[in-house]
């Protein structure tokens, strides 16, 4: 019988084509799949905890895999694994647990964090790590329009399509909290789950709503509305290089 092996994975998302398996192969998924064949001899089905776009980058990515009967200890699947994976990924902790874990049905939330860069320049060190936007933006308004997202609401206003529509566009968002710095704006969410380019469509909104080109009430309305992104003036997505998953919640 095979054991189940937990991985937490962080990834610099830059070179990849994000997380879920593609058909060029340069998936994060696709990278450490092989990695398992290459120690176990055989093709080894990894399962993420969710999606991450092409571009989005991972502190703690939640995977689990079916492995051979405790051949090696947690230890040395995270050596092993890692001997076998690019630098830009990295396995930086490895369990065995029980066989009805499941990283996606299992978790009960998920931690996003944005970054915005307000300088007039882009330090070469935040390339592909930040939103860079030159016009100011108002940390107030910004800070006054993102608890209008805290709760459960219907965000189908702030998600793009993807295939297979979902069974329901409602989702709770915990907490949002924004902190700034002299140049750098950061955006945390907590949730218990998130639609595609939720997170990323949100920024776009209080980014928006800080140059002064959308009003709070047009958020409280697409929030009581749901299906009703018209009602927002226009929808714009944050770049995907600003967004890391945090941690996934069990």
């Amino acid at each position: 019988m095979p054991s189940r092996l937990k991985v937490i994975v962080a990834y610099d998302g830059t070179p990849f084509a994000g997380w879920q398996s593609q058909a060029n192969g340069n998936a994060v998924q696709d990278h450490v799949e092989r990695a398992f064949a290459a120690i176990c001899g055989e093709r080894i089905r990894v399962h993420g905890a969710g999606r991450t776009d092409a571009g989005v980058h991972a502190l703690a990515q939640s995977a689990h895999a079916d492995v051979p009967h405790k051949r090696l200890t947690a230890a040395q699947w995270v050596a092993a694994l890692n001997q076998h994976l690019p630098a830009a990924i990295r396995i930086l902790r490895a369990g065995y647990v029980s066989a009805s874990f499941h990283a996606q049905y299992s978790a009960i939330g998920k931690v996003y964090r944005y970054e915005i860069w307000q300088g007039a320049v882009l330090p070469p060190f935040e390339r592909d790590r930040a939103w860079h936007v030159r016009a100011p933006i108002d940390i107030h308004a910004v800070r006054g329009a993102a608890a209008l997202f805290e709760g459960r609401h219907d965000f189908a206003a702030f998600a793009a399509r993807r295939g297979k529509h979902p069974e329901t566009t409602i989702r709770t968002i915990r907490a949002v909290t924004v902190r700034s710095g002299a140049k750098r704006l950061s955006l945390t969410f907590d949730g218990d789950g998130f639609l595609y380019k939720m997170v990323r469509l949100i920024v776009g909104t209080l980014v928006l709503v800080g140059r002064g080109e959308e009003t709070e009430d047009a958020i409280r309305r697409a929030l009581r509305r749901g299906h009703a992104p018209a009602i927002l003036r226009r929808r714009l997505v944050a770049p995907a290089a600003g967004l890391t998953l945090v941690r996934v919640r069990y």
